[in-house]
């Protein structure tokens, strides 16, 4: 049985794992110590309906909360494996006359509510992404100077998708916001700049950054979603996923921009 704040750490605190606490509702104020402590945490005790993410998401980011986004709901079955990712995309569309933003590529919080949990598997896992590229600068610094100095178009592997904007995105996997808040992606829509003279290279590093978080994915941390809970990310510092499953599971995903975006 859980406690209203347990926080479950991996065998070993200096690796990137992640093992939310988990706070039931009607403690904001934990919540958030927890969030900025981890850059996640598990929320329980919430209505299983859309209305939740909302109310969380103001108890939790408060004051700070400037815009959501429309929620998403997905469903699997069964499902196959979720890589490690951060939630990043953007997409701009035209609603009677009148831009309407759907995603935004600076989405810094992330809640997921698990609406229906799969009978078997279906497990989530997230990974401190600060971490992984601090150890990156040691372990692979060829691949770390990739992902703070190179300029990529974020999404440009989905350049034919209606809503998207027609101009590229670019930036660096690993950035700042002009207030020194670090942001760390991780997308599969990355894809070098168009007749970059460093297109090959480009291509071999992110073909080996995916190698990297596909290898560092079994030994994170495992935790169940039950119905109702809800995960909440700081989204420009950790990436999650979560493993395959069997029978249906749904989930409800908001995405959200506080004033400490970028």
């Amino acid at each position: 049985m859980h406690t209203p704040a347990q926080t479950h750490r991996p065998p070993s605190t200096s690796g990137p794992g992640v093992a939310p606490g988990r706070v039931a509702q009607g403690n904001p104020g934990t919540a958030r110590e927890l969030l900025a402590r981890d850059g996640a945490v598990i929320l329980t005790g919430h209505e299983n309906t859309p209305d939740a993410l909302v109310v969380a998401a103001a108890q939790v980011v408060g004051d700070r909360l400037r815009e959501l986004y429309p929620q998403r709901v997905r469903t699997s079955h069964p499902g196959h494996p979720v890589h490690l990712h951060a939630d990043s995309f953007d997409i701009l569309v035209d609603i009677g006359g009148v831009p309407h933003r759907r995603r935004h590529p600076d989405e810094d919080h992330v809640l997921v509510q698990c609406a229906r949990p799969a009978p078997e598997g279906g497990d989530s896992f997230a990974l401190d992404a600060y971490a992984f590229v601090d150890e990156l600068s040691t372990s692979d610094p060829a691949l770390h100077t990739f992902l703070t100095s190179t300029d990529v178009d974020l999404y440009g592997a989905w350049a034919d998708l209606r809503g998207l904007p027609a101009v590229p995105r670019i930036g660096r996997h690993v950035e700042f916001t002009r207030t020194g808040r670090r942001i760390v992606r991780r997308t599969d829509g990355a894809v070098p700049l168009h007749r970059d003279p460093d297109s090959d290279h480009i291509r071999t590093q992110l073909a080996r950054l995916t190698e990297a978080v596909h290898e560092v994915e079994p030994s994170l941390p495992r935790f169940r979603l039950d119905a109702g809970d809800i995960l909440v990310l700081d989204n420009y510092r950790c990436w999650h996923g979560r493993d395959r499953h069997t029978g249906e599971r749904t989930v409800r995903i908001l995405t959200a921009r506080s004033s400490d975006a970028a």
